[in-house]
């Protein structure tokens, strides 16, 4: 497709206002800073919740307070189907998952409940409810498994091996079959490591590593810390997933497309963890495990599609996108205790300017 470029603002105030949104995964990391810009743009949130936590993001930035919550499970058609109706959701941002390799390395059955059979029931929804005009389908880089050239394209074949990325392959596929046999108008994300303040899953490397230099403990690697991982910064998702549905809106033949959402870089775990202790000023050395399996070695993402087609690309830089991470964190943690920290992060730079374009 040929695409020309218009400065525009970040998200289209006149899509949003008063937009009926359903957020599936509200309470996870992506859908937290989602729902927040959503709110910004003066959308109709109504946010799916199964479990409660209470120091997710969307309770502790007040998003909460002003959304319509419903407590459902995404396995359950029959409230979905409602949900849709009732509400009269006209754009659906679905993100709930099982996002925990280890997890599904462990519970498999439940990942692929959720993961799998989630996206089928949601899409089955979807298609029941006339009102529904936009599907923004959150899959991710492990869909494609461990492929053996890099980097990932669009092209690049689904082809998980294990459970978690069976389940983001199997999902993704279903998208796919929704949109070219009945017409769904979704489109599919493929991102890479999504880190940034509000992932309270500490077994992940970036907020792991904060919490331990905070407490002046010396973080850990489950890896031998060489695997390499193309990381994609939390507000950066957020701001993606509303331009892609504004685009969708615009142009109905972007149903079934799926777009690599990347700042195309290649860190290892080693390095992250390097980088996370280096912003805090850190002397402290990582413990090096060694135990980790059935995982992909080395995956990067190729966004060239999404820059040509959405003419779309990050607002931030990795080195910005942690420092604005390091310095919530930091917040949060002095919030929580009142054990003075041991460092100071940088303050956090501010975002480029957005590019945010049309479709010709």
């Amino acid at each position: 497709m040929d695409c020309k470029l218009e400065d525009t603002n970040s998200f289209d105030s006149n899509f949003w206002q008063d937009r009926r949104v359903l957020v599936t995964g509200g309470t996870g990391l992506v859908g937290g800073w989602l729902i927040k810009r959503l709110l910004a743009a003066q959308a109709d949130v109504v946010c799916l919740i199964r479990d409660w936590t209470p120091q997710a993001e969307i309770v502790q930035n007040g998003s909460l307070d002003q959304v319509t919550v419903v407590r459902g499970d995404i396995c359950d058609q029959q409230c979905l189907e409602r949900v849709l109706g009732e509400h009269e959701i006209e754009t659906v941002m679905h993100l709930a998952a099982q996002t925990i390799v280890g997890i599904a390395n462990r519970n498999p059955v439940s990942t692929f409940e959720a993961n799998i059979g989630g996206t089928w029931k949601l899409l089955e929804a979807c298609r029941r409810s006339p009102l529904v005009k936009q599907i923004v389908m959150a899959s991710s880089d492990k869909a494609y498994g461990d492929a053996k050239v890099l980097p990932y394209t669009e092209e690049t074949p689904l082809a998980g091996m294990h459970p978690y990325d069976v389940s983001k392959s199997c999902g993704d596929l279903i998208a796919q079959t929704y949109a070219n046999t009945y017409g769904s108008s979704v489109c599919i994300t493929r991102c890479g490591n999504f880190y940034g303040g509000g992932d309270l899953n500490w077994n992940r490397i970036i907020p792991g590593t904060i919490r331990s230099a905070l407490r002046g403990e010396a973080p850990v690697i489950r890896s031998d810390g060489s695997f390499v991982r193309d990381y994609f910064y939390v507000e950066d998702g957020a701001a993606a997933y509303m331009h892609l549905a504004e685009q969708m809106a615009m142009h109905p033949e972007l149903a079934g497309e799926a777009f690599n959402l990347s700042t195309e870089i290649q860190v290892s775990v080693l390095d992250v963890v390097q980088k996370v202790l280096d912003g805090l000023d850190s002397d402290l050395q990582p413990v090096v495990l060694g135990q980790a399996s059935h995982e992909i070695k080395h995956q990067y993402l190729d966004a060239a599609k999404a820059r040509d087609v959405l003419n779309w690309r990050p607002l931030f830089t990795f080195e910005q996108g942690l420092q604005r991470t390091i310095q919530w964190y930091s917040n949060f943690f002095n919030q929580s205790t009142a054990t003075p920290i041991a460092a100071t992060p940088k303050a956090p730079p501010q975002p480029a300017a957005a590019v945010v374009g049309k479709v010709a």
